[in-house]
């Protein structure tokens, strides 16, 4: 059986797709683009975007009833992989103990324009 998570604390689905699904014991999470979800903009900077990224996908979590702390797999998606390392000092600031398994990955274009989009798997 699965449930779907929503949340107005992170930015509304731009397509026809769920935020989250909770199934069993875990919670896939939709690609997250860096969108604040009070003003609808982007940040511009790679830095910034992964944090609106991971800021976005932390407030579904705590909406489906789990956390960062229970992140099993991580996938990001960059337009420029010059910004990995810069995204890397990020994204480790969001973590504790022992990091998630991940994929990072360079695509040719992001919806709206972004930098990067990440999505992630977690327990509950």
């Amino acid at each position: 059986m699965k449930s779907v998570v929503s949340t107005p604390s992170a930015p509304a689905a731009i397509g026809p797709y769920s935020q989250a699904i909770i199934s069993g014991a875990m919670v896939y999470l939709s690609g997250q683009l860096p969108i604040d979800p009070a003003t609808g903009q982007m940040p511009q900077s790679a830095t910034d975007q992964a944090r609106q990224s991971l800021e976005n996908i932390s407030r579904i979590l705590v909406a489906a009833g789990s956390s960062m702390a229970k992140v099993v797999r991580v996938g990001i998606f960059m337009t420029d992989l010059a910004d990995f390392q810069a995204v890397n000092e990020i994204y480790a600031t969001f973590f504790e103990g022992d990091y998630p398994a991940r994929s990072t990955v360079q695509v040719a274009a992001l919806p709206r324009g972004a930098k990067i989009e990440i999505e992630a798997v977690a327990e509950l």
